[in-house]
Parts: structure tokens; sequence; C-alpha cells
């Protein structure tokens, strides 16, 4: 395999099969993302897209960091509240960056191109790095693995989330590290810590491993020092003056078993994995094999070198220690957002393997490494994350579950005939594939969530109520949770019926139009009578 240059300036030369992989990964990726975005295909994240949309709608019209449907999973609030603010659960101030774009093009749709932006932008720049250290093939196959890597396609064909600036990041902050520029160093060390309150331990990381390894111990201690002070700040003074979601809810959920009580704080959970080492160890090992299976996922598209570095290890180490001790059955997936706090760590600590041992390239090792990553990517899309390739892949084999591209547009038209009887400015409650699409407004749920706090501090019931439920009925024969949120909607449209707060103005194949305040339309409800009459099963 050969790898032209292609110039860019004096100095800036990219491999042709860099700038080749990183175009195929953006234009796939995002294609994947808006096929799956405008036939409403469900995810486990798509939720998720509709608070950060929301988030960033409320951010051009003054609003920083505030959002309904940020406010209905706070346990602060009994009832969600449009004026609350995100910071509570998350602290993310460096996406205030994007907030011009987004002001240009307002629309949930451009936080789609600017997540897949961002991380192919990284890899990039990763090749850039590795240039510093490494001749051009080694570099290319190392930026080439990066886009062949389940740790970014998977998170990719996601939604928008906040880590995926991490890569971008970090990589250069080690570029600055190379070339020795310690402004640049130090402006993208607090960009780091601006993109979550808990990208600090990745920072932490970084600095040990200066620290340990020798290489800079004074700049690995100053970074210890400022990334764990950093965390304990944000996390047990700044945010707590937003909400008590993380004291009370995140780590409770998260580290609940290193702690007593429904209260707790970051130096508590430290301490209790501290005064607990058989029990941190065990967290750590269990369960093993998926444990495995996450190692070799992440170490298989650097055909495994990265596995054997020490820097690796080093750099990624308190990261994804983070990961592996939380209670949380999705930390452990490539295909979650969570992975993008280990990716940087990873491949730099292979970039510095390979400058310290360039006697090992030799063909047969290319020809693995070729292979590992065409592995990697067959792997991935076989395995559809985030169910992003669902109008290819069935999501079930027995029993049968897929919905055709033809099917899902279908419903599409329907969803979006709806939306079109909604004003802008309505207050609304949705399903969750449906709430991205509705959330640039003020007033914004997801269903069965109908009440709300408004800005003259009244509560109020949301004027509409759009759900699709032939997806949910089509899917719960194998997800779960989709068979859950159907046992909890149907009653709940049986109440608000009853109760006569709202009508039912449109039913078509298990599409629902509900409206506050007026009478049901007859067709209507009899369209919603034959479809509730097939979900008796499930219900039961």
């Amino acid at each position: 395999m050969k790898f032209k240059l292609v110039k860019f300036g004096k100095e800036l030369t990219i491999s042709r099969g860099v700038i080749i992989a990183a175009v195929i990964f953006f234009l796939v990726e995002l294609a994947i993302v808006l096929c799956r975005y405008y036939g409403y295909y469900s995810s486990q994240t798509s939720f998720d897209q509709g608070i950060f949309n929301q988030v960033f709608w409320n951010g051009i019209h003054g609003r920083f960091f505030q959002g309904s449907l940020s406010s209905s999973l706070s346990i602060s609030e009994p009832i969600p509240d449009v004026s609350y603010h995100r910071l509570g659960q998350h602290f993310t101030p460096a996406l205030l960056l994007w907030l011009p774009i987004y002001a240009i093009f307002p629309r949930a749709v451009t936080l789609y191109v600017l997540n897949v932006s961002l991380i192919t932008a990284a890899g990039i720049v990763l090749y850039i790095l590795a240039r510093q250290r490494l001749e051009p093939k080694i570099a290319s196959l190392i930026a080439i693995s990066f886009y062949g890597s389940k740790a970014l396609i998977g998170p990719t064909l996601g939604n928008f989330q906040d880590l995926c600036q991490l890569p971008l990041f970090v990589f250069g902050l080690f570029l600055a590290l190379e070339k020795r520029s310690w402004w640049w160093f130090g402006i993208l060390a607090i960009l780091i810590l601006a993109v979550r309150e808990d990208s600090g331990i990745l920072l932490f990381s970084i600095g040990a491993y200066l620290l340990l390894s020798r290489r800079n111990p004074w700049l690995g201690l100053v970074v210890c020092v400022l990334s764990f002070s950093y965390c304990l700040l944000v996390t047990s003074k700044v945010m707590p003056l937003f909400s008590h979601d993380v004291s009370k809810r995140f780590l409770i959920e998260e580290f609940g078993h290193f702690v007593e009580g429904e209260k707790t704080s970051s130096l508590e959970v430290l301490w209790g994995m501290i005064s607990n080492p058989f029990k941190l160890i065990v967290e750590i090992i269990s369960p093993f094999s998926q444990t495995f299976s996450y190692l070799v996922g992440l170490f298989l598209p650097l055909a495994f070198v990265s596995a054997i570095s020490g820097a690796t290890w080093m750099l990624m180490a308190f990261p994804l220690l983070a990961l592996l001790l939380r209670n949380d059955a999705w930390m452990l997936s490539l295909s979650m957002r969570y992975v993008l706090a280990i990716v940087p760590g990873l491949f730099y600590g292979t970039i510095l393997w390979w400058s310290h041992h360039p006697g090992a390239w030799k063909a047969r090792l290319r020809r693995f490494w070729v292979i590992c990553i065409g592995v990697s990517i067959f792997f991935t899309l076989t395995s559809n994350p985030n169910r992003a390739l669902s109008f290819i892949i069935p999501d079930s084999i027995n029993p049968w579950v897929y919905a055709s591209p033809l099917q899902q547009w279908e419903r599409a038209k329907i969803i979006n005939s709806y939306i079109a009887k909604i004003p802008g400015d309505a207050s609304i409650s949705a399903t969750s594939h449906i709430v991205a699409h509705l959330s640039s407004r003020r007033e914004m749920l997801r269903f069965p969530h109908t009440e709300l706090i408004n800005d003259a501090k009244e509560k109020i019931s949301v004027d509409y109520i759009l759900l699709d439920l032939a997806q949910l009925k089509q899917y719960q024969v194998v997800f779960a949770d989709d068979r859950e949120r159907l046992q909890k909607i149907v009653p709940a449209i049986a109440e608000l019926l009853g109760q006569d707060s709202y009508g039912m103005i449109g039913c078509q194949d298990g599409v629902i139009l509900m409206q506050g305040g007026v009478v049901s339309d007859s067709v209507a409800l009899s369209e919603w009578e034959v479809f509730r009459q097939q979900l008796e099963g499930v219900l039961e």
C-alpha cells in the first residue's frame, strides 16, 4: 500500500490515503445519520439529540444552557421548567464555541453535521501529530485506523454529544506538546476541561503520563493538580448552584455501589474506592468477558500494537478506570460516546510505541494491519451501532424485526404531515425519536410528560402531543425498553382522553396527534381503537 503526499502549503503535507479515508468517513457517516434522522429511525440516544438542540436553540436566544427537556430528567424539578440550566447535570461550557455556527443554521440537523465534522477533523490532526515522529506510511495507517475504528464509527453514528470535541482538542494538545508550544498547550488544556465536568479525568491521565514517564514531570504535576482540582471544584461547588443532580442522581447511579446514602460527592466516591481495594479490583475485572471484548475492539484497528505500549496504558488509564467502575452496562459499549475519552490516549500511545520501535515495521505486519482495519470495519457495521443501519440490517432475525426504508419513509410522511399542523411556537410533548425534530422551541417535553413551568412561572399543559407508537409496537418484541414505553404511553393516552383534556385529531398507522382543549375527531378515535386492540397482548 503506497501513500502519496498532497501538499497544502510549505510545511503541511497530508497523505492522499488519509484524505480519501477522511472524505469517505465524513460522507458515509453523515449520509447514514441524516437518513436515520429524516426517516425517524430510533436509536438509544435519539432523545439526547433533542436535548442538545434545545440547549443550542435557547443559547442563540440568550437563554444559555436552558432546556425543558433537560429539566424532565432532573430530580430537582418535580415539574419540568423551561428555565432549568443543564449545567447542573453536565458542565459543558465548551459548547459555546459552536454557537455561532448554529446561529447561522439553527436546526437539529446542524448538530449532526458538526458531530461528524469534529470527528473527521480529529483524524486529520492525528495524522499531522503522527508525522511529528513517524514516516508517512506508518502515520497514514494510524490515521486510517482511526477512521476504521468502532470506537469512532459507532459513537459518530449516534447523535451529537459533548464528548465528540475531545479527540480534536486532545490531539491538538499532543501536537502542541510535540512542538513545545506551551501557549497552545494551555489553551487546549482549558478547552478539554470545558468539554464536560469529568473530562478532567482524561487530562489527569495525560499529566500522570508526563510525570511517570519523566518526559516532563513538572508539567505533568501541574496538569494533574489542575485537572483534579477542577473536577472537585466543578462537581462540588459550581454544578450544585444550578441543581443537585450530580450529587443525588448521577454519582449515585454510577458509583453508588462505593458509597452509602442517597447523596454523595466526588471526594466521597474516591474515598469509597480507595478504602475498598478488593471491591475496586472486582469491579475493574468484572464482567470479564465484556471487558475483554471491549479492549479487543479498541486494539483491533491498530493491529494490537497499542496493547503492548506502556504509554497507551498510562494515557488511557484513568478514563478507562472510570468506565470500568461505573454501574452501567452501556459504559462498556464501543458504540457509546464514553469511549471517546479513551481514544486520544490509545492512538497517541501507539504513535509513541512506533517512534521507539522503527525496526518493527515489516511488510507482513503492514498486511496484517490492513486486515485488522478491514475486520474492525466489518464487525462495526454488522453490529448495527446505535441502530443506525436498521434500514439495511434487521434488528432481529428470530423473531424477524425489520422496517424497510420504504415502510419507514411512508410513516415519516405521516409524521411530517402532522408536524406541519403544529404552530412553531406551540408547546408539545412527543415520543423520543420525534423530539429532536420539534425541539427548536422553548416548551418541549417527552411523553408521557405533559406539564411544565413556563417563563411566567405558571404550570401549564402542552398544546399538542405527537406520538409514533407503530415503531414502538414493531420493536417491542426485541427491545424491553420499547415495550415498557408502550405500557406507560397507552394508559396515559386513555387517561387524557377520559379527562377530556385532549382531543385526538389524527391517527394513522400508529402515528397519533392530540391537541389540548378540543373535541376528538371520530375517525381518528376509531383508528386509535383499532390500533389499541392490536396492543392488548403487549399491555398485558
